[in-house]
């Protein structure tokens, strides 16, 4: 428990001291652009990798009893969670996190203005329900926790670096999931929502089908139908 709560520690202080502009203008100041995004991406992987490892190390401590719906829980929120993630690095958003630094607001932003802070959570969540012991809760529900505390420091940081342009692209964007729809918001399908569907589609067949996920993490989602 000691180490996974110091693994967990140091990936939430990476993903939040470095979001302070005075900090991350500093050190890139110190070592330059690549030198930091690269040995942040390094330093930031092998975190995730403790934090799982730990995790993993844990004794298994049941919290429920497993039946054939905690996993299909999984399986609708997942891929959900895997898609909004995906579509949301890949779509132009300045309200949020993105890939792609355009001003405009790709489709995705219809669903919510943070797709990929939604989808970590998403994912997350989905992993509690068919896990059901401690370690999963203490592990997953962290991830999810840390995703939507995310979203306040998000829109400040947004709303500080867009100014007055900041309540004209929020207006029709809600934080929360299909919200704007109920304000007239109709759904568009654009080149990164294709991408990003083909891409989860590919992704989720892998680790069911193709056996990914018993590779990587030990465990048969599928195994719980049998």
């Amino acid at each position: 428990m000691t180490e996974f709560l110091a693994a967990f520690a140091l990936f939430v202080a990476l993903h939040s001291i470095p979001a302070v502009p005075v900090i991350r203008s500093g050190i890139i100041h110190r070592v330059g652009r690549p030198i930091y995004f690269g040995s942040y991406s390094v330093i930031s992987i092998l975190a995730l990798i403790w934090v799982f490892s730990s995790a993993l190390a844990m004794d298994y401590m049941p919290l429920w009893e497993l039946r054939p719906w905690h996993a299909a829980v999984t399986f609708a929120l997942a891929p959900l969670g895997i898609f909004l993630v995906i579509a949301g690095l890949l779509s132009t958003n300045p309200l949020s996190i993105t890939l792609n630094a355009s001003p405009t607001l790709g489709s995705v932003t219809r669903i919510t203005r943070h797709p990929v802070l939604w989808g970590f959570a998403v994912w997350a969540g989905g992993h509690i329900a068919a896990n059901g012991d401690l370690r999963s809760l203490l592990l997953f529900g962290g991830f999810a926790g840390f995703a939507l505390a995310a979203i306040p420091m998000i829109e400040k940081r947004a709303k500080r670096r867009l100014g007055n342009s900041w309540a004209d692209l929020a207006e029709h964007r809600s934080i929360w999931p299909l919200a704007a729809y109920f304000k007239g918001e109709q759904p568009m399908i654009d080149m990164p929502i294709l991408l990003a569907v083909l891409m989860t589609a590919s992704v989720t067949a892998w680790l069911l089908l193709a056996r990914g996920h018993s590779a990587m993490f030990g465990a048969d989602p599928v195994a719980i139908f049998a």
